[in-house]
This record gives structure tokens, C-alpha cells and sequence, in this order.
């Protein structure tokens, strides 16, 4: 079992870091340059968030009619991990931990600027009472 109980918890706060993202004046502009439409398929618990940089939306589920150019696929756990500074995407790409399709090189534009939420993220779960999300 992954850090997350269930599919709901992945997006409340795997989910919810790229609804700050997209909101957050300064950085939704970079993102949205980008031209990245982003789709992350999360394992333990299944979970899929789509992230239309262009249009600053986010849509958990399958429901998102939004056709991405880049995605990856993860466990929810090195998301977490991912969201808190705990996780080189390069790295993790390289030894199969995250596996991605698309052109890879544009996400990695973005590791800067994601990096710039790392500790909105730790903000948020620490907020939530959800400190075993951070001691990981």
C-alpha cells in the first residue's frame, strides 16, 4: 500500500499542487509558454491527472478531453516524493522509477520552475495534518 488511501487523496494533493501552479500569478504564465499539455498516469492508488499548461486548466480522472503532448507514468508515492524535493525526474527517468512518452525535454524546461512549489506542497500536506505524507 502507497502513501495515499485512495484515488481521492491523489488528487487533493498531487492534483491539487498544479491547481496552485496553474493560479499562482508569475509561474502559470511559464507554464502556460511551455505549450505542454501534461498527463501523469499514477499507480498504488490508480489515479490520472491531466495539466493543459496553455489553457491553466487541471482535470483529475479520465475525463479530460484535452489531447496531452508529454506523458508519464509513476507510482503516486514518487510523485509525493517528486513534490517534495526527494526526487531527480531525470534520475528516476533513467533508472525506469518514471517512465514518460512525448517530448521529454520540454517537461524538463519545467523542473525549475516546479521546483519554485516544493515547498507549497510540503505547506499544503503540513496544513492538512498530513505530516506522514511529508516524513517519507
Amino acid at each position: 500500500m502507497g502513501v495515499f488511501n485512495d484515488e481521492a487523496e491523489v488528487y487533493t494533493y498531487l492534483g491539487g499542487i498544479f491547481e496552485i501552479a496553474t493560479k499562482q500569478e508569475g509561474l502559470s504564465d511559464k507554464l502556460a509558454d511551455s505549450g505542454v499539455v501534461l498527463r501523469i498516469h499514477y499507480t498504488d492508488p490508480d489515479a490520472t491527472i491531466t495539466v493543459d499548461m496553455p489553457a491553466k486548466t487541471v482535470v483529475t480522472g479520465p475525463g479530460s478531453d484535452a489531447e496531452p503532448n508529454v506523458e508519464l507514468f509513476m507510482t503516486a508515492d514518487t510523485g509525493n516524493k517528486f513534490w517534495l524535493g526527494k526526487v531527480n525526474l531525470s534520475v528516476a527517468m533513467a533508472r525506469g522509477t518514471v517512465r514518460a512518452k512525448g517530448p521529454v525535454p520540454k517537461l524538463l524546461k519545467l523542473i525549475p520552475t516546479a521546483k519554485e512549489l516544493f515547498p507549497e506542497y510540503e505547506k499544503m500536506l503540513k496544513e492538512a495534518g498530513r505530516d506522514d505524507l511529508v516524513a517519507v
